[in-house]
C-alpha cells in the first residue's frame, strides 16, 4: 500500500507543478483537467502525509519505550496507545480512499420519481418522495429544476423528472435508485386499513456531450401542448417536446419552459443520461455477469426501502438500517440514511478488493 501512496504523492506533485507551468495556464482545457484530477487526489496525499507523520512519531516513541530515560518511558506509556489509534485509523480511511473512485460521482443528476402500484395513493407518495429529495437538495447547496411532471387523478404525481446541479450528486444519491414502499391509512381510506403502495426512484448521472454522441437523424422531435398547470404561456403554446431515439426506443419529454428550442436541449440532456446510463450497464453487466441481481445496483424492480407510517419507521432493507422520525425524514433530513449506504457499500467493496467479501459489490 505504501509504494501505491507514494506513486500518487509523486503524481500530485506533478500536477501541482503543472499548475505553475505557463503552457498549462494557457491552456483552459487542460488547466481545468490537471485541476480537477489534482483536486481528485488531494484528500488521499494528506491523509496519506498525516499517516506517515503518525507512523515516524509512532517509531520515535517505541524506541524511548525501548532505551530512553525516565521521563522519556513515562511520555512513551502514555502517547503509545494514542498514537497506535491514530495509525489504524488512518489506515482505515487510506483503504477507503484507495478504492477505484466510481468515475460518475461528480457528475449532476437526472432524477425519475414515478407512482408504482397503489393508484392515487401512489401518486401522493411519489409526489412526497420528490419534495424530499428537492429538501435534501436545498440543505446541500444543490440547484434543482422540475423539468417534467404527470399530475395524478386525486393529486401527487403520477411521474416527474427533476435535473440536481452541485458538487458530488451523483456520488450521495446513487443508492437511491429502487423501490421504495409506503404503508399508511390514506386520506381516502374510511375503514382506516393500511394500504401498501409503491414508487419508483431512478437516479441517472447527466451525461455530457463526450460521453454519450447522439446523431439527431436518430430522433424523432415532437412539438406539442404543455399539460398540467403552467401560467406565463407554458401552457398555452406549442413549447413542449417529446424525442423519440429510434435506436434504443427511449422516449423523453420536457415542458417546463416557454421556449420550444430550451425545452428541446433540455430533452436531449435527458435523452442522453438514459443512452450512458444504457451503455454503463452493458459494461457493468460484461464486467461481472451476476452485477444486475447484487443489492444496489439500482434495478427497479428491487424493494430498497419502506416507509412504514403507523410505527414511525423506515427501514433500508439492503444494509439493515431502521431509522424513526418519519416527518422529519419527508422534509429532506435523510443524511444519516445516504452516509450509512455510502459507508456500507465502501465496507463492502473494503472486502471484495481483499477477497474477503461475499459478492461484488458497486463502486464506493
Amino acid at each position: 500500500m505504501i509504494d501505491k501512496l507514494e506513486d500518487v504523492e509523486r503524481r500530485f506533485e506533478r500536477l501541482t507543478a503543472d499548475l505553475s507551468n505557463p503552457d498549462v495556464l494557457a491552456d483552459s482545457a487542460r488547466l481545468q483537467k490537471v485541476s480537477k484530477e489534482r483536486a481528485g487526489i488531494e484528500k488521499l496525499v494528506e491523509t496519506f502525509r498525516t499517516y506517515r507523520q503518525v507512523l515516524a512519531d509512532l517509531k520515535e516513541v517505541e524506541a524511548w519505550l525501548e532505551s530512553g530515560g525516565p521521563d522519556e518511558k513515562s511520555y512513551a506509556r502514555e502517547a503509545l496507545p494514542g498514537l497506535k489509534e491514530q495509525r489504524d485509523a488512518l489506515e482505515a480511511n487510506l483503504k477507503v480512499l484507495l478504492l477505484p473512485k466510481d468515475p460518475n460521482d461528480d457528475k449532476n443528476v437526472i432524477l425519475e420519481i414515478r407512482a408504482g402500484a397503489g393508484g392515487d395513493e401512489a401518486a401522493l407518495f411519489a409526489e412526497e418522495v420528490m419534495q424530499m429529495y428537492l429538501r435534501y437538495a436545498d440543505t446541500k447547496g444543490w440547484k434543482s429544476d422540475i423539468i417534467d411532471m404527470s399530475p395524478g387523478n386525486a393529486g401527487g404525481v403520477k411521474d416527474a423528472t427533476v435535473t440536481l446541479s452541485g458538487d458530488a450528486v451523483f456520488s450521495n444519491l446513487k443508492y437511491e435508485s429502487g423501490v421504495h414502499r409506503v404503508q399508511r391509512v390514506p386520506a381516502t381510506e374510511t375503514q382506516g386499513r393500511i394500504h401498501t403502495s409503491t414508487i419508483t426512484v431512478a437516479v441517472m448521472p447527466e451525461a455530457e456531450e463526450v460521453d454519450v454522441k447522439i446523431n439527431e437523424a436518430d430522433i424523432d422531435r415532437q412539438a406539442m401542448r404543455s399539460t398540467g398547470s403552467g401560467g406565463q404561456s407554458v401552457n398555452t403554446t406549442d413549447s413542449a417536446v417529446r424525442l423519440t431515439h429510434r435506436p434504443t426506443g427511449i422516449v423523453v419529454k420536457c415542458q417546463q419552459e416557454k421556449s420550444q428550442l430550451k425545452n428541446y436541449n433540455m430533452a436531449l440532456r435527458m435523452l442522453r443520461a438514459k443512452i450512458y446510463e444504457i451503455e454503463q450497464e452493458r459494461i457493468r453487466s460484461e464486467r461481472d455477469s451476476t452485477r444486475r441481481s447484487q443489492v444496489g445496483t439500482g434495478d427497479r424492480s428491487e424493494k430498497i426501502r419502506t416507509y412504514n407510517f403507523p410505527q414511525d419507521r423506515l427501514t433500508d432493507h439492503r444494509i439493515g438500517l431502521t431509522v424513526h422520525n418519519l416527518p422529519a425524514v419527508m422534509t429532506g433530513d435523510i443524511e444519516e440514511i445516504i452516509t450509512a449506504c455510502r459507508t456500507y457499500y465502501q465496507a463492502e467493496a473494503l472486502k471484495a478488493q481483499t477477497g474477503g467479501g461475499p459478492r461484488s459489490q458497486p463502486e464506493a
